[in-house]
């Protein structure tokens, strides 16, 4: 048999990112929404099996893009999970360090940073992300507006930190309040881990 997605498990118990995300929300975030990307990629994978082995045609370019949004969804949500963590316990306070550095250099400051980062979330139109990238090129970090999972990215550019602005992620503990969750999101993000994604992208 192919290898196939999967579902993976989160680097911390459902309970733990209260009161920030809430048990019943994260449960439901985890297990449902991003199990149904899980699911649909893997659907997807399994038609394009069954019609190469058959020799029967598909509809490319609809199951292309059909494909791009549930891997977008797959991908983006693992990175979520492991750039969160509990508040006091790996999650919250400021960034140190090299990524500190390349914060200032280019925000000016992490109060730039952090305006600038919950504006891109607030203000996605629809359903979407907002992330923080690096530029090997240029060696700038950049900001990205991703609209669902799948539009408005830089193909190749590494993903250092991401919010999910989906109503999904949210709407049991802040309703249709999106912008108070994104200032939630603060007291839960894993400055380590978003480092470690920094390091890595500048190494390669």
């Amino acid at each position: 048999m192919e290898k196939m997605y999967t579902l993976p498990k989160l680097p911390y118990d459902y309970r733990s990112l209260a009161p920030y995300i809430s048990e019943d929300q994260l449960t439901l975030h985890h297990t449902k929404h991003h199990q149904a990307y899980v699911t649909g990629a893997n659907a997807l994978l399994e038609k394009f099996d069954k019609a190469r082995k058959e020799k029967t045609d598909f509809d490319v370019k609809a199951t292309s893009k059909e494909l791009s949004f549930h891997i977008g969804g797959n991908r983006l949500h693992a990175l979520f999970w492991k750039n969160l963590a509990p508040a006091g316990n790996g999650g919250g306070g400021l960034p140190k360090g090299d990524l500190a550095k390349a914060i200032d250099a280019e925000f000016g400051g992490f109060d730039r940073f952090r305006r600038e980062f919950s504006t891109a979330a607030t203000s996605v139109e629809g359903s979407g992300w907002a992330a923080l990238s690096y530029c090997n090129e240029s060696g700038r970090l950049l900001m990205m507006q991703i609209e669902k999972h799948n539009m408005n990215t830089f193909p190749g550019y590494p993903l250092l930190m991401v919010l999910d602005v989906w109503e999904h992620a949210y709407y049991l503990d802040y309703r249709n309040d999106r912008a108070k969750f994104v200032e939630a999101f603060w007291n839960i993000v894993n400055w380590d881990e978003v480092g470690k994604r920094l390091a890595g992208a500048v190494k390669k």
